[in-house]
């Protein structure tokens, strides 16, 4: 019996040589193939985190590809096993449907960027600055210091707005003044406050004009032109400035209100 023993391993001994050959030489090549695919993309300029992720999912890739073909090099119906591993592959896929979306996400996001570290942003209804841009969820920090924790999945599925993507963004202010003002004079206030600020662009030029004649006001409209980095410092300060000068220049800026008459309906009998 030992003698039969013997005689079969050393019949199939070619068959277990073959599957280790493939397994030590199969592992070796999987890992430089996934190593030199990391490189390549870090060379592109892509994420670290998506270059990272792609080479996990080569590696592994190529690693079930070797071990499907020790199997075959052993004889076992390899068929049988990718079946097996379709249907184990179907299950998870449902099981962690909510998670493989955020992960494609997360790929689409790091690939097109939209945004990037550092960049305000709103985003699935959440203003924020970008602090980590991960596969499964986008990291967020609100003007106020709270961490919002925003899935993958619901970004790319809403609009993206990145606020800091330009160099320069427009101030739009609406100023309202009273319909016995001068009009001319409010407007040359409005075009020497921008004058005067060095950190109002001349390039695009700012614009001031008569936008609307409402029901208690004429509103002009002030846009001037900064770089992003100044924009709500800029936009905080002409707030301030215009409400000092129009004071000091005795320009109104009426707010709403209603007259109420009261008519008082005269008897006409006199009392006795």
């Amino acid at each position: 019996m030992v003698s039969s023993v013997w005689i079969y391993l050393l019949s199939i001994a070619p068959q277990i040589i073959g599957a280790i050959l493939i397994l030590i030489i199969g592992f070796w090549l999987s890992k430089r193939i996934a190593n030199f695919c990391e490189r390549l993309l870090e060379k592109r300029e892509f994420d670290v985190t998506l270059s990272r992720f792609l080479r996990g999912v080569i590696y592994y890739s190529l690693v079930i590809l070797v071990l499907i073909a020790a199997a075959g090099q052993l004889g076992i119906n390899t068929m049988s096993f990718l079946t097996v591993l379709g249907a184990l592959g179907l299950a998870v896929g449902l099981a962690l449907k909510d998670s493989l979306s955020n992960i494609a996400a997360g790929i689409m996001i790091l690939i097109f960027r939209p945004f990037k570290v550092g960049d305000a942003v709103t985003v699935a209804g959440v203003t924020g600055g970008v602090q980590l841009i991960g596969l499964f969820n986008t990291i967020l920090h609100t003007p106020d210091n709270q961490k919002i924790i925003v899935p993958n999945a619901k970004i790319l599925g809403d609009i993206i707005t990145n606020i800091t993507a330009n160099d320069t963004r427009r101030i739009d202010l609406v100023v309202g003044i009273s319909y016995e003002d001068d009009i001319d004079k409010a407007k040359a206030l409005l075009w020497e406050m921008a004058a005067k600020d060095p950190r109002i662009l001349k390039d695009p030029a700012t614009t001031v004009a008569v936008a609307e004649l409402a029901d208690s006001s004429v509103n002009l409209v002030f846009r001037p032109w900064v770089k992003t980095s100044d924009y709500w410092a800029v936009r905080f300060d002409l707030i301030e400035q215009i409400k000092k000068t129009f004071d000091q220049e005795g320009i109104s800026i009426p707010y709403p209100q209603q007259d109420v008459h009261l008519f008082v309906e005269k008897s006409s009998e006199k009392k006795q």
